[in-house]
This record gives structure tokens, C-alpha cells and sequence, in this order.
């Protein structure tokens, strides 16, 4: 009983001595809530992005107030490092290519998001996006590589595809930034030129990545790991393409060849920012897949009253952004006999690539210059721009030509132009440059596509209220839907039934650009995916080995518009598996109790690269992601180095004095502790 008694006391103990480690473990550390990172990326030749050290990286802090101020921090500030706070308007390449110059005295940056868009742009993505994979090269009319007739994206920058040696994070402006700034504020600033006075308000942030170098260093230490439990340092960028079709395909004969063509309709699903976990791709991706989803579902039952004579093929395609992944993998599936569809078997191609409209009333039809020299694939260019501009007419906006000798702006179609000259035509909202001024950043989001809503409307209401973008990219999908159902062969006289629905186009805005956790998308997916519904989606391509939200959504919203129901039980629904002599997918829509039939199916979005085991490729994408094993960040005061200094000197003193004392105390233990006899 004693023995028990002795055992809880010292239990009893251990949880005081853990609730007080608790207890002063809070009182010394405010930890972050919201902490996105930039993280390290590999390639076949270099490494870019940003960590800390194994431990994290400790600053004291300094909220820089104008480019000017740099000088404190780089050089006549007396605590270096420093862990630099910010504004969004000085998240600059000027200020940071100082600030990454000057790695010695900066510890990290932590950049505090807007809650509005910057007026004058920003893009950290570089001028001339995938100029290395593209179609144009020095065997391909070298004087169109390298954008050297038009310069795509003009704002970019480049910071993406630089190394930091530091953290960089993003933090909301929220009570987070609050107590940042008011600690800086209380402890920090500088007062009439003098140096502030300890205890210093100081910044830990952790973000240490496993992969160095480049894609071949780290793949090889993938290989060369013999541990039971092997630690991976890096993954390849990847995900799934997601593919339909408007007539079924037979899946399990790859490589052959259809006595019908198909015409592919595309859009890529992806984007990019600088910081890892925001990438909101409204107009770069969204505003082209959105459209094309919604020219999907305008089409399906006029293609199922009257099919065409070509099979019209929608593709949506995962990791465009880092060196067209999906495009390259598809066409490189094609070329091995190790797809559904032959290379042989495309008539022609359609890709929309960003489409929202911001005002204007005017879309521009994009062709390759030198495929155009054929006289065959002229002919067929020359027939799907007319049908094209036949769609538009009495739509609100108008289809002009970009011009002969304008080269492809970046897109998946230059993948399969690389593979063969194939007829095909790229939808944009710009004749020359990017009218985008937020391309590949966190600012291209819900606001810059002027997706907003009146006030005081409750979640369920801006789901259904159609606002002015949904509109104008209604009009667009009708366009598109119009023109591939002729392109296909479908009768002319059919086009004025063929329309896209505003109320479908509102609700996938809505899903993709400002709340994906909605009763809409709860209906259309299975409810064990619901809890991965994020607000907004994140479209960055990442390297999931199973589908990505992104992906998933698009999948099951395929297959709800292109799909039809079939009369069968939920349970039974369920208990299908899809067979590989199936020429069609099945997918529930669980709540509602139906089952949908439709061809919908998943592709690999994995660089052809990884399968050869070429990482030094320069035909395929090379981009691979570093694991990390933290990513946070905390706040505390810090005390001045004399200050830690006698701390410690105190603390060795009273070591050595206890050392001491217990070595008196243990040689006279027989004098100090001897028990005499009890008298009796």
C-alpha cells in the first residue's frame, strides 16, 4: 500500500512539473497560428526557394518602413541578425535581392500579407514562363525562343526561381501581426536615433529542408538509403490529369488507332506563388478550366441527341506551371502506345488559357506560325478560327485573330506541337503580353477576377448569386462549346441550342475562388473528401500521390455535368468497381442517393523524366519538392549578450560549487550520515 501511495505521489509530481514546464513554456514563447512558407525546389541544374537551419533560425526583430531603412538592417543596426517584418509594398525584388546579398545580418523575412491587391501588379514568376520546355528552340524557329518577339509576362520579377539562405514566411494581417508589431513597438524601436535597450523582442522561425543541390543529388540519396525505414529527402512535382470524353473510349487498348479523330479541348488546372501554400490561380488557371468545365456542360446533350463525327476529348491538365508536367506526360504516354488515345488519332486541338474578360469585350485567337506554313494545317487553323468567331457573334465580346507571325504564348498545346504539327488554336484574353498583372502570385485570386458580392449575403446566397464575371465567362464557355461542336462535325443548325449555364459558372467561382467547403461540391463528391475542402482552393500542383483537391473536384464535377444518371440502387452504386474492360467510370453522388454514369477518368501528371530516370533532362520537367519536418514560428524577448553571459557564468559557478559541495559531502558521508545505537 505504501509502495502505491509512494508511486502516485511521485505521478502526482511529474504532472506538476509538466503543467509548470507548460505554464513557463507559454509565458516565454508566443507561438504563430498562420504560417505559410516558401519552400526549396529542385531542378536538373539548380536549387531555389528558401529554409532555415536544422534548429531554425533566430532574429531580432525590425518592421522595415520604406527601402531607405535597409541601411539598419544591413549594416548599422548593432543586433544583428535581424528578422525582418515586411509590408507587402516593400516585398520587392530591390529590397529582397539587398536583403538576400546581405544574408549575414538577416536571419529571415516574414512578409505580412494585404487584405487588398497591390495597384501596380506583381508577379514573382519570371518574363518568359517555361521558355526552356516550350516548342520554340534552336530547331524550332529559334528566332521565336526565348521570347524573343514578345515578353509574356513584363512584371515578372523572378523571385520564385531565386535561392534564399533564410525563412521566408507569409502571415495574414491578423491579431498575429498585431502582437508582432506591438512587441517591435514596445521593445524594439529605435528613439531619437538611440539603439533600443534589452530585453529585444526576437523571431525563431523553422523550415528546415532535407534536399540540397539539385533533382539528381537527391533522387540518388532517395536510392542509396538502406534504413529500415527509409527517409526520403525530395519528391517530384506530380499529380493526376483528368480526362472525358463525349463517346466512350475502350481504356484497356492503348496506343491503337480509331477510325474517328478527336478534337482536344484543354485548360490546365495548376498555378503558383511564391509562398508554398498560396496559390488561388484565378485568372491563370481557373478562369480557362472553369470555362471549359462549363462548355462541357452546355455540350452534353446535344452530343448525346446528335454526336458528331469526332469524339471531342476534354483535358485538364496538373503541373503546367513547372515545365508543362501534364501536357508532356500525356503526349509522351501517346508516343509509347501507353495511352487511350493515339497521336494519329487528333484532328485538332483547343486550349483556353486565361479568358476573364476584367471589362474588356475582347478575346484573341492565338496559332503557331511555323505549323501554319504547312498548307493542310493552315486549312484546318484557318477552319476552327472561323468557327470560332461564328460562335461569338451576338455574344457580348468579340474574337479577333493574334496574328501570323506571333509565336504561341505558354501552354500545354506547344507540347504536342513538339511531338507533330497538329492543327490548333490557344484562347487569350491578350494579343501580346499578359494582361494579367498578378500572374503565378497570391494576388491573382477571387478580387483580381472581380468576383465579389453585395453585402450582408449569407454563404448560401453568394453561392447562387451570379455575379458580372460569371456572365461574361458563361458567354465565353457558350463560345467554346459552340465552336467544338462544329470543329467535331456537328451540324451548324444546332449551335443556337447549345449554351452554357450561369448558375453552374456562379457555383464553381463561388467553389474554386472563395469557399470549396459548400453544399454544391458536398453534394458532388464523396463525404469522406469533404473534410479536405479548403477556403479557397490551393492550386499548386504539390506531389500528391493520390489526387489532389483540385483534382478530385474537377474529376466529380466532370462527371456530374458530362455524366448521366442510371437507375440503380446507392449500395449497389457503391459496391461497383471500376473494371478495366469498363469503357466508363462510375461515380456517387452520395447525399443525393443516384449514381452517375461517365467517362471521366485520371491520368498520370508525372514528368516523363522520373520514369526514364533522366533528372538531368532537358526534353521533361525535372522539378522535384524537399521534405521538411517543421514548419512554425514563435516570438520571445531575448536578453542582451553580457546579460546571457553572466547567466551562464552563474550557472557554470553554481555547477561547480554543487559538484564540489557533493564531493565534501560524499567523502565525510560516514561521519555526517553514521547512526549510533538506539538506546534501548
Amino acid at each position: 500500500m505504501k509502495s502505491n501511495v509512494k508511486h502516485v505521489t511521485i505521478l502526482c509530481l511529474k504532472l506538476q512539473m509538466c503543467a509548470s514546464c507548460n505554464s513557463v513554456e507559454k509565458k516565454i514563447y508566443v507561438h504563430l497560428n498562420y504560417t505559410v512558407p516558401c519552400v526549396r525546389l529542385l531542378n536538373a541544374t539548380h536549387q531555389i526557394g528558401c529554409q532555415s537551419s536544422l534548429s531554425g533560425d533566430v532574429g531580432v526583430l525590425h518592421v522595415l518602413e520604406s527601402e531607405e531603412n535597409l541601411d539598419w538592417v544591413l549594416s548599422s543596426g548593432p543586433n544583428p541578425p535581424y528578422m525582418v517584418i515586411l509590408e507587402s509594398s516593400l516585398f520587392t525584388r530591390s529590397v529582397m535581392m539587398k536583403l538576400k546579398n546581405g544574408s549575414s545580418r538577416v536571419a529571415g523575412i516574414v512578409v505580412v500579407a494585404p487584405n487588398t491587391n497591390p495597384v501596380e501588379g506583381f508577379s514573382p514568376h519570371t518574363s518568359c514562363p517555361n521558355e526552356n520546355t516550350g516548342v520554340y528552340s534552336e530547331s524550332y524557329d529559334p528566332t521565336l525562343a526565348h521570347c524573343n518577339v514578345t515578353v509574356w509576362n513584363p512584371l515578372g520579377n523572378g523571385l520564385s526561381y531565386e535561392e534564399y539562405d533564410f525563412p521566408i514566411f507569409s502571415l495574414k494581417d491578423d491579431n498575429d501581426t498585431q502582437v508582432i508589431r506591438q512587441c517591435y513597438l514596445n521593445h524594439n524601436q529605435a528613439v531619437n536615433g538611440s539603439s533600443p535597450r534589452y530585453p529585444l523582442c526576437a523571431m525563431q522561425l523553422y523550415s528546415h529542408m532535407s534536399a540540397v543541390t539539385d533533382t539528381a543529388t537527391c533522387m540518388r540519396r532517395n536510392d542509396i538509403n538502406f534504413s529500415i525505414s527509409p527517409e526520403m529527402v525530395c519528391d517530384p512535382l506530380g499529380d493526376f490529369n483528368v480526362w472525358a470524353s463525349t463517346r466512350p473510349l475502350n481504356n484497356t487498348e492503348k496506343g491503337h488507332k480509331m477510325w474517328e479523330k478527336v478534337v482536344i479541348a484543354a485548360a490546365r488546372l495548376d498555378s503558383r506563388s511564391f509562398f508554398f501554400d498560396v496559390a488561388p490561380g484565378a485568372e491563370s488557371g481557373a478562369s480557362g478550366f472553369i470555362t471549359l468545365l462549363a462548355a462541357a456542360h452546355a455540350l452534353r446533350n446535344v452530343t448525346q441527341e446528335a454526336q458528331p463525327n469526332r469524339t471531342i476529348f476534354y483535358t485538364f491538365f496538373q503541373g503546367e506551371t513547372f515545365d508543362y508536367i501534364g501536357s508532356s506526360r500525356m503526349v509522351y504516354d501517346m508516343e509509347n502506345n501507353q495511352f487511350t488515345v493515339d497521336l494519329d488519332n487528333v484532328h485538332s486541338v483547343l486550349e483556353i488559357g486565361q479568358v476573364g474578360l476584367h471589362g474588356e469585350s475582347r478575346l484573341w485567337l492565338h496559332s503557331d506560325p511555323v505549323s501554319r506554313r504547312n498548307s493542310s494545317v493552315n486549312e484546318e487553323v484557318r477552319k476552327l478560327i472561323e468557327n470560332l468567331q461564328s460562335a461569338a457573334a451576338g455574344l457580348g465580346f468579340t474574337v479577333g485573330e493574334a496574328g501570323f507571325s506571333q509565336p504561341l504564348p505558354p501552354s500545354s498545346f506547344q507540347r504536342f506541337l513538339r511531338a507533330r504539327q497538329i492543327p490548333g488554336v490557344v484562347i487569350e484574353n491578350h494579343q501580346l503580353n499578359f494582361t494579367n498583372r498578378y500572374y503565378e502570385s497570391m494576388y491573382d485570386n477571387a478580387e483580381y477576377l472581380n468576383v465579389s458580392y453585395p453585402p450582408n449575403l449569407t454563404p448560401e446566397e453568394q453561392l447562387k448569386f451570379v455575379t458580372d464575371t460569371a456572365k461574361a465567362l458563361t458567354e465565353v464557355a457558350t463560345m467554346v462549346a459552340r465552336a467544338l461542336y462544329v470543329q467535331a462535325g456537328g451540324a451548324e443548325n444546332q449551335q443556337d441550342n447549345i449554351n452554357a449555364d450561369r448558375q453552374i459558372v456562379s457555383q464553381m467561382l463561388y467553389g474554386f475562388l472563395v469557399r470549396s467547403n459548400n453544399s454544391w461540391f458536398q453534394q458532388l463528391i464523396p463525404s469522406d473528401l469533404t473534410s479536405h475542402l479548403s477556403k479557397p482552393t490551393n492550386f499548386y500542383v504539390g506531389v500528391n500521390q493520390q489526387s489532389s483537391e483540385p483534382t478530385l473536384l474537377v474529376q466529380y464535377l466532370l462527371a456530374n455535368l458530362t455524366g448521366s444518371a442510371i437507375n440503380i440502387t446507392q449500395e449497389n452504386c457503391q459496391n461497383q468497381r471500376e473494371d478495366e474492360n469498363d469503357k466508363e467510370s462510375k461515380h456517387v453522388r452520395h447525399e443525393t442517393g443516384f449514381c452517375v454514369r461517365s467517362t471521366v477518368r485520371l491520368s498520370r501528371a508525372v514528368s516523363p523524366a522520373f520514369e526514364l530516370r533522366d533528372y538531368t533532362s532537358k526534353d521533361y520537367s525535372t522539378w522535384t519538392e524537399s521534405r521538411w519536418k517543421s514548419i512554425k514560428g514563435r516570438i520571445f524577448l531575448v536578453a542582451s549578450h553580457e546579460l546571457e553571459m553572466l547567466t551562464l557564468g552563474v550557472g557554470v559557478g553554481v555547477l561547480l560549487a554543487s559538484l564540489l559541495l557533493t564531493y565534501i559531502i560524499s567523502s565525510k558521508a560516514d561521519i555526517l550520515f553514521s547512526s549510533g545505537r538506539e538506546p534501548t
